[in-house]
């Protein structure tokens, strides 16, 4: 089994913003493979789906975004699953609204739902895919919080489904080709 993890904050007031875009990008999988997310385990939402041969969990990790990493831990202890066979998707302040940028390991680059996750599971060896939302105008809090503008909305649908694309990938190992084919790609 490998897992697809989608970060955000759970509730309905966070719904749309872009700290969510993790979320986001898991509910166009669960759509695309008719896949409920709805099963409490490990302190997550979680929905089983075979993409691409794979058998997959999609997660949305209900501990909200500081704390991703004691849930992440937590699916990985219960199923067994190394670092290896993970990837996390996730918003990113320095990248232009609507590209993604996929990456094997690395650091957190200040991520706080990012660092929780290395933390928890004391290496930095698994997956990423990063979604940018554009930097703030004013404070951080408010800006990762807020929703995307109108003019935002058609870049970030695409890049959701680029990072859905990415993800699938990913998860059949070819990470080389994801990274190929979309780090930098707008709709």
């Amino acid at each position: 089994m490998k897992l697809i993890i989608g970060l955000g904050n759970p509730g309905r007031q966070y719904e749309m913003t872009r700290h969510n875009i993790g979320f986001l990008v898991i509910d166009y999988l669960a759509r695309q493979y008719n896949v409920k997310v709805n099963k409490s385990k490990c302190r997550a939402l979680c929905g089983e789906a075979e993409i691409e041969g794979e058998r997959v969990l999609l997660v949305k990790p209900q501990t909200f975004m500081n704390l991703s990493g004691e849930s992440v831990r937590e699916l990985c202890d219960y199923f067994k699953i190394p670092p290896e066979d993970i990837v996390v998707i996730y918003d990113d302040k320095d990248i232009e609204v609507g590209k993604i940028r996929i990456r094997e390991k690395g650091s957190a680059g200040g991520h706080n739902g990012m660092k929780s996750i290395i933390y928890q599971l004391q290496t930095d060896q698994f997956a990423r895919i990063r979604v940018g939302i554009g930097q703030p105008k004013d404070g951080m809090v408010e800006f990762v919080l807020g929703e995307f503008s109108k003019e935002e909305q058609p870049k970030i649908a695409a890049a959701g489904k680029n990072a859905a694309e990415a993800a699938k990938l990913v998860i059949q190992g070819k990470t080389a080709e994801a990274m190929g084919h979309f780090n930098g790609l707008t709709e």
